[in-house]
């Protein structure tokens, strides 16, 4: 596929690529960043694009783990944070879901759920959204891929079952 065709094919995906960014971000906002950032990357790493793979899959992918890396600076910064700090009194300078204090105590609670999982099921599942590939996280954990996505898929039903309040907070 020539830049051309790759470009216009990039951009007859943009109701998609807003929709999927708006399920993941719940903020219009954000997911309208997201899907700038997403459209950056995706032309940035043009050459890794394989004509043989799902164009839409790879696109969403790149989103998605461009939202998970998002998603761990946030954690991050919730760490370092001073637990002690009034969290409603802070001078909120972005008014994006993860930066108030709303937001921060959501990120709180779903690392909390995350740390609440049994380690057979927490490790695959953090080194998944973390980045590692499937085969990468059987290689370094010495289980079977069939055995990671597993894990993986349990982990995701169980924080699935414990959040299942957040989405409607």
């Amino acid at each position: 596929m020539n830049a051309l065709q790759f470009q216009k094919k990039l951009l007859s995906m943009q109701e998609n690529m807003m929709n999927f960014a708006l399920m993941l971000t719940a903020n219009r906002d954000d997911a309208q960043d997201l899907m700038q950032d997403t459209t950056l990357k995706v032309l940035d790493s043009q050459e890794k694009f394989v004509d043989n793979i799902n164009f839409k899959g790879w696109v969403l992918t790149v989103m998605r783990n461009i939202f998970i890396n998002n998603y761990h600076k946030i954690v991050r910064t919730q760490t370092l944070m001073d637990q002690s700090v009034d969290l409603y009194n802070l001078d909120v300078v972005n008014e994006s879901a993860f930066d108030s204090p709303d937001g921060a105590f959501h990120i709180q609670e779903i690392t909390n759920a995350i740390n609440r999982l049994n380690e057979e099921l927490k490790v695959p599942f953090s080194m998944f959204v973390s980045g590692y590939r499937y085969n990468e996280i059987a290689e370094k954990l010495g289980i079977p891929v069939g055995t990671v996505k597993s894990r993986i898929f349990f982990a995701r039903r169980e924080l699935k079952k414990v959040l299942k309040d957040f989405r409607h907070s």
